[in-house]
């Protein structure tokens, strides 16, 4: 081979590298972009009913079946406002209730489930036997609010919503210095949050 020849071949050679490496560089951006992209179209609609790492303790399992029957009396107590009273603020405030506690219950339900954990039964005004649970009422209180109507009614539901409430808060500060599962955490965050504000304003209305 003459060095004509040879260096026409080196010149072929380098060339091909040159374009390979190009091609590797330019399929490696694009191989991002499905990842990137399917980030930014992801939309959280309510609390995941499946734990994200299955990072999950004792306080974490008992957080989730403590709440769910607190959670269902809670809504219990909401379902009966559209029957028993015509106060704007207690109707709203009810409507809240049930919106806000229906999926959260479902998300507990969903992490049990996934972590091997029993789900609570609903019998009966929604779990009366866990009586050691914070701020749940009692069989007897329920008859009493059952049985009230109008502005009776209202002042009882507020006063036995507010302490609901004040329980709830006192169990999600538990999981928050007990637990580990990060979206059990982040519910028990999220109760705190709400249920406090919605105290304030329960708080007024019976001032009011």
């Amino acid at each position: 081979m003459n060095s004509k020849s040879l260096a026409g071949t080196t010149f072929a050679l380098l060339s091909s590298a040159i374009l390979l490496t190009a091609c590797g560089d330019d399929a490696g951006e694009h191989g991002d972009h499905p990842a990137t992209g399917g980030g930014t179209t992801s939309v959280a609609a309510g609390p995941a009913t499946t734990p994200v790492n299955g990072e999950h303790n004792e306080a974490d399992i008992r957080f989730a079946q403590e709440m769910i029957p607190h959670h269902r009396q809670a809504v219990e107590m909401a379902a009966l406002v559209p029957s028993h009273s015509t106060d704007p603020g207690v109707l709203d405030l009810a409507a809240r209730v049930q919106q806000a506690q229906d999926p959260e219950i479902a998300a507990m339900t969903g992490w049990l489930e996934a972590w091997g954990a029993a789900v609570p039964e609903g019998t009966g005004h929604s779990g009366m036997d866990h009586g050691s649970m914070p701020g749940m009422m009692s069989a007897e209180q329920m008859a009493e609010l059952e049985a009230a109507q109008g502005a009776e009614f209202d002042r009882l539901w507020l006063t036995m919503m507010i302490a609901h409430h004040e329980g709830a808060v006192q169990m999600a500060r538990t999981e928050l210095a007990e637990g580990t599962d990060p979206q059990a955490r982040a519910m028990a965050q999220q109760i705190i949050d709400t249920q406090q504000a919605e105290i304030q304003q329960m708080q007024a209305m019976l001032e009011a």
